[in-house]
């Protein structure tokens, strides 16, 4: 969320970055006029408890009983009601900011490209070479699926399209996926590992910014009886790992604050109709390595390069050819104020596909999960807002996806990355 004051000091400048998302949210401009409502309605109040509070000291001086006093009592009543009404105007006001605030996006960095699409995205760097081969390669779910280890067809009669079945080494694979990006992150990058919940309230997907704006996106679930409340199931473990210190004030000596966590993700894939409807690029559940860093602000900038390189890294362990894209404007998340993608090739499909998006939240976030931080050197120092980062490393179906197609065999066959295969029980090769 924007800081209020910030909007209203510069709202200029805010404008302006938003035109350069192509987002102007409904009742962004009448931020201005409600904060002026909301100043006005606090004065007013203000002035009113103080008359208030002298009608008070002036009753207690008249006799008691009196025609004066109860005149006085009458008029007192009347500067309450006066100051309830100016009480609710402002809470009113501070309702109808808080609902347009919490559907304006974040402003992109000065260093963000101009754009209205993918197309407009900048390409940052490249590693690796394209596999060769001297045969047409297959789209993965071509290469799962006569392998035995990939099996949508069971997954449809069990759950609806956009679910899958592993079988066998697929299983195997997807799960050694798994355990070697939480290793890499641990023991080379100094992360802790985290295992939250899958299941999160409301608040937590506010303070990330997917709630109001991608609910249709989301799954929500009802429980019933004395414990009647509804919970959502998680679309990404940025939104548990996010909110751990929501609320809290956390001291200097602590930061940052780095973690990894592996879950499952949960997605309904809102507005995707007719876009990946075969195989394991777009589903309604899928498994993800997710990292999320709380930091100073001082130093979220150099964070951001830090957590993609780590990210960068587990491709290049794998073997996998790669691009890094800085996004433009219009390609952004909603809550992003910078993002680089990772895409991986895909030769079955001929093209690089999003494999890990790594962004840089600033403190937009952090001011909607209240994540603070106190300076060191001063107790007493006041709280400051922490940034928030946080990327995938990497997306566990996907990553599945580039192995079978990059590392295709002309029989079929499938070769497994070296560094999987003492997850795998030293398993070489995928056959059928």
């Amino acid at each position: 969320m924007l800081d209020l004051r910030y909007v209203v000091e510069h709202l200029d400048e805010v404008r302006a970055g938003l035109a350069r998302r192509g987002e102007l949210p409904a009742g962004f401009e009448r931020v201005a006029e409600l904060a002026d409502a909301r100043r006005t309605a606090i004065l007013g109040g203000e002035a009113k408890k103080r008359a208030v509070n002298e009608a008070s000291a002036a009753i207690a001086k008249l006799p008691k009983g009196s025609p004066e006093q109860a005149a006085a009592r009458d008029a007192s009543r009347a500067l309450g009601a006066e100051a309830a009404a100016f009480e609710r105007a402002q809470s009113a006001a501070e309702a109808e900011i808080a609902e347009v605030l919490l559907r304006v996006p974040n402003v992109p960095d000065a260093s963000v490209p101009d754009g209205t699409s993918a197309e407009q995205n900048v390409e940052v760097k490249r590693w690796g070479t394209k596999p060769a081969f001297d045969f047409a390669p297959k789209q993965h779910f071509e290469v799962g699926e006569a392998l035995g280890i990939l099996d949508f067809e069971r997954a449809t009669k069990l759950s609806g399209p956009r679910f899958s079945v592993l079988w066998g080494a697929g299983a195997a694979l997807e799960r050694a996926l798994v355990q070697f990006m939480l290793d890499l992150h641990v023991a080379e990058h100094g992360y802790t590992e985290v295992y939250p919940p899958f299941l999160v309230r409301a608040e937590a997907l506010r303070g990330t910014g997917n709630l109001p704006k991608f609910e249709a996106d989301l799954f929500k679930l009802s429980a019933v009886g004395e414990d009647a409340r509804e919970l959502y199931l998680i679309p990404t473990a940025e939104v548990p790992v996010t909110n751990l210190h929501a609320g809290e004030i956390l001291d200097d000596a602590s930061m940052p604050r780095r973690y990894v966590a592996f879950t499952p993700c949960f997605r309904s894939e809102a507005g995707s109709y007719g876009r990946d409807t075969r195989g394991l690029i777009r589903q309604h559940q899928f498994d993800k390595v997710e990292v999320v860093h709380l930091e100073r602000p001082e130093e979220s900038d150099a964070a951001h390069e830090r957590l993609t390189r780590a990210a960068e890294t587990v491709l290049e362990r794998l073997g996998l050819h790669y691009r890094r894209m800085l996004l433009c404007t219009g390609d952004m998340g909603f809550s992003s104020r910078r993002t680089y993608d990772l895409e991986v090739w895909l030769p079955g499909q001929d093209a690089f596909r999003e494999i890990s998006s790594c962004s840089n939240f600033g403190d937009f976030q952090a001011r909607r999960a209240s994540l603070k931080y106190r300076p060191a050197g001063d107790a007493k120092a006041k709280p400051r807002l922490l940034h928030t980062l946080n990327g995938s490393a990497l997306a566990v179906g996907r990553t599945l996806v580039a192995i079978l197609e990059q590392y295709q065999q002309a029989d079929g066959s499938v070769v497994v990355p070296e560094v999987l295969r003492p997850y795998m029980r030293g398993l070489a090769r995928i056959t059928r």
